[in-house]
């Protein structure tokens, strides 16, 4: 290897369709590029181009000078000397792909552990075997599996083994409300059960393999709204990394590489505190570009959220004063840029909890909201 790199963060095989403008989402990482980094960019955010590298300028930011105007994993194949680095390893929706070819041609071993654990029913499995605590939850093949099961702990929650952005997740709070949300799955596909956790918080623990070895890369508490993530804040005062560092030296082992995470559950109790590890995202998640972002640019105190805006272009914003100042270590950074071409945005907001909520008042009357 050269030690260059290739970036493609484009999400399309491997989430759902009803994740508004997930098309656009390819440029979420652009902040965490060098450079001399090539990335691969949907050709629809051509249009944001100038604007995203003027912020990006105006607040210090290094990134990539040489977007590739094209998502295509045959472009990979186009650099076989650098080195890649993708949403996730592997082609979670199209099992016989030529995509899904490259990828277990370039690293089995990769490709393999990233399928394995991305099923929330081998993920509950794996835990069980590594004495992992979590929830009650009962696991299935199948819809005809699961009505089989007496024991269900209501209230709980009815998930895909497979799912992204809490697509095809239900709270089920009676039998009828779970009859009612299994007839809204296939019949064939893969599903567990899981006892709802009352938490006080739930956290992303997100880790790095460097060297073939497992770091801790940040913990950061989630920002719901119901069960879909819509963001995240760091610091957070829960550090529960012993948890799950069985399961992230296992993933290493069997050869995980890059940035991959875990949800945990946490519960406060008069006799301490309790933790839950819920699912792993074997792959970058949404916590990870402006982890990535505010790691490069020394931020110590930061959210990152969505925001919804009246604008679809760059160029009708109006962030003056707003900006990212290194100077004071406060100000917003758009992360998540591509996607105001349908009325959307993700926003890092730097500086104390105080700071980033005077930002955020003022950001949504300039986004129109």
């Amino acid at each position: 290897m050269t030690g260059n790199r290739i970036f493609n963060h484009d999400i399309m095989h491997c989430t759902h369709d009803a994740v508004v403008g997930n098309y656009l989402y390819s440029g979420r990482v652009l902040g965490m590029t060098e450079p001399d980094d090539l990335i691969q960019l949907h050709p629809d955010l051509k249009s944001q181009w100038t604007a995203i590298t003027s912020h990006y300028r105006n607040i210090g930011l290094s990134h990539s000078q040489n977007p590739i105007w094209d998502v295509s994993f045959q472009q990979l194949r186009q650099y076989p000397d650098y080195e890649p680095s993708v949403f996730i390893f592997g082609d979670a929706l199209h099992e016989s792909s030529q995509d899904d070819d490259w990828f277990r041609d370039r690293n089995q071993d990769w490709q393999d552990v990233v399928e394995y654990i991305n099923s929330k029913n081998n993920f509950i499995s794996l835990a069980e075997e590594l004495d992992v605590t979590v929830p009650l939850t009962l696991c299935a093949n199948n819809q005809t599996q699961l009505k089989d099961f007496s024991n269900v702990p209501y209230p709980c929650y009815l998930k895909p083994a497979i799912s992204v952005d809490g697509v095809g997740i239900y709270r089920c709070a009676t039998p009828d409300e779970l009859d009612s949300a299994i007839a809204n799955l296939d019949e064939d596909t893969p599903l567990q059960l899981q006892q709802e956790v009352i938490a006080d918080k739930f956290l992303n623990l997100q880790y790095q393999v460097k060297n073939e070895t497992v770091e801790p890369l940040a913990a950061t508490e989630q920002i719901l709204d119901g069960f879909a993530h819509q963001g995240n804040r760091y610091p957070t005062a829960y550090q529960p990394w012993e948890l799950i560092e069985p399961m992230a030296k296992w993933m290493t082992q069997k050869g995980m590489k890059g940035i991959f995470a875990f949800d945990v559950a946490v519960v406060e109790k008069e006799t301490g505190v309790d933790y839950f590890a819920i699912e792993c995202n074997p792959r970058f998640n949404g916590a990870s570009y402006p982890t990535g972002i505010a790691q490069k640019l020394n931020i110590n105190s930061w959210s990152s959220e969505n925001f919804t805006t009246k604008y679809h272009s760059l160029d009708e914003l109006d962030l003056s004063g707003l900006e990212y100042d290194h100077t004071t270590g406060i100000g917003i950074i758009i992360v998540n840029w591509g996607s105001i071409l349908v009325g959307k945005l993700g926003i890092l907001l730097a500086g104390s909890i105080s700071q980033q909520d005077e930002l955020r008042k003022q950001l949504k009357q300039r986004l129109g909201n």
